[in-house]
């Protein structure tokens, strides 16, 4: 895997922490303003799509279950260290796997944070004991609560060739259902090669319309195109001069802003890594406690570059 992974990004890349391939400083971002904590509810999903980030499947509980005590207990450690929180993220797998969720969501939204959740909108979610949560949630905390659904592509094809035949229209109908019990939406899509940004956001914007999902297909906080996150694919490092010569700062991104909370199968506890990306990576572990994993993240993956930086993502809102 090493040796393939040097044959396509070159030999010495992505190795030392701090210093790139060519000797230059390796760049690294600072939590300057921790504004969003996510929780990885566990890596189980009811599909298995074709290039998932995470490799998330029916089968896979590499990260297992999260538990709302799990929960509690970092929410407190960051009110305790005085986080800026704005949103609490709930991604996966699929969160609505975990059983847990509702409850979880519950205590994002009653300590006044918005709580964002990531979702394919299919069957888990559709179960009558999570409908009911949700209509709970929505009646309490509003437009508080809102769920960021995965449409690869405004055409069904194109979306069906990542996740499965009907999966497009099985997530439709979980958004018309959402829909009409005024749950606030937003949508995730990802930038396919060969078709332009604006290309793109006409053909959701059709999409919405025709469905009448309340969702702005301009806005980029509520119809996110993600860059496909490809490793096969070579990127370039991101040295310190990088933010001179991009114009960008490091306040920008992702990892100055967050941080996940996973709990991995066999670890005696949860733990904290830098990057909702990057859950398995071992360089990217901060340890236990948001206290420290305040440190300092070190460029030092593909994703990093290709991702954050050059392709300017944020999985929060």
């Amino acid at each position: 895997m090493k040796d393939n992974f040097e044959t396509v990004q070159g030999a010495g890349k992505f190795v030392d922490q701090e210093v790139t391939a060519d000797g230059a400083e390796r760049a690294s971002v600072p939590l300057s303003h921790p504004r969003t904590l996510w929780f990885n509810t566990g890596t189980l999903c009811n599909i298995t799509c074709a290039n998932c980030y995470i490799e998330s499947s029916p089968s896979n509980d590499a990260l297992i279950y999260l538990t709302v005590a799990e929960v509690v207990a970092y929410l407190d450690e960051a009110a305790a260290l005085n986080w800026p929180l704005a949103e609490v993220g709930f991604t996966g797998g699929e969160p609505f796997m975990n059983p847990a969720i509702i409850g979880m969501l519950r205590e994002a939204l009653s300590r006044g944070h918005e709580a964002l959740v990531l979702s394919n909108a299919m069957q888990p979610m559709m179960r009558p004991h999570m409908q009911a949560g949700l209509r709970d949630l929505q009646g309490e905390y509003g437009d508080r609560l809102v769920l960021r659904l995965s449409l690869d592509h405004w055409d069904e094809t194109v979306h069906d060739a990542e996740r499965g035949a009907g999966a497009f229209a099985r997530t439709i109908a979980g958004m018309e259902w959402l829909r009409d019990a005024g749950i606030r939406m937003a949508v995730a899509g990802r930038s396919l090669a060969g078709e332009a940004e604006a290309e793109a956001r006409a053909g959701y914007a059709r999409l919405f319309a025709r469905h009448g999902f309340d969702i702005d297909a301009q806005d980029p906080g509520q119809t996110v195109l993600f860059p496909e996150m490809d490793e096969t694919v070579p990127v370039p490092e991101i040295t310190t001069a990088c933010w001179d010569i991009l114009g960008k700062s490091p306040d920008h991104v992702m990892c100055a802003s967050s941080r996940m909370v996973v709990h991995r199968k066999g670890a005696e506890r949860a733990t904290v890594v830098s990057c909702t990306l990057l859950p398995y990576e071992e360089a990217f572990d901060l340890g236990p406690t948001l206290e420290g994993a305040q440190r300092d993240v070190w460029l030092n993956h593909p994703h990093c570059a290709k991702f954050c930086v050059l392709g300017g993502a944020s999985c929060s809102g």
